[in-house]
């Protein structure tokens, strides 16, 4: 992997991160119920694993292929190698949440997004992309 590679994928991991936390962040604001960290979680997660996505496909993996039928047979996989990983951020974040409460939160969130994209990256190139030039 060269740096340029490993820039660029730290790069798009820090913005989809941005995403998920801000999407977190709008989520919590906007629902204070009873169910507000998985509403925050939920949110989150979506808008950074589209995010994500759209990043490594072009710029990391360099697949240009197109057409609902592609797509949808890339996103269906990378959501899939996501489950895993989504697991330890959930978890991590909350426990962040539980220990230290929910000033830390987000702190947990964003270590458990660090520790899973690094585990996510050799799925995706394994499963998800292979043959790709990443």
């Amino acid at each position: 992997m060269s740096l340029v590679l490993v820039l660029r994928y730290a790069g798009f991991a820090l913005v989809a991160s941005a995403a998920n936390l801000g999407a977190q962040r709008l989520a919590a604001a906007a629902y204070g119920g009873p169910f507000a960290l998985l509403a925050a979680l939920v949110a989150g997660t979506g808008v950074g694993l589209v995010v994500k996505y759209l990043l490594d496909k072009r710029w990391v993996f360099e697949d240009r292929s197109g057409g609902i039928e592609a797509h949808a047979r890339r996103f269906s996989l990378y959501t899939l190698t996501g489950a895993g990983t989504t697991a330890l951020f959930w978890g991590v974040e909350a426990a962040a949440d539980a220990l230290f409460g929910a000033d830390w939160r987000l702190v947990g969130g964003a270590a458990g997004l660090a520790a899973g994209y690094v585990i996510k990256y050799r799925l995706d190139r394994r499963f998800v992309f292979a043959g790709r030039a990443a």
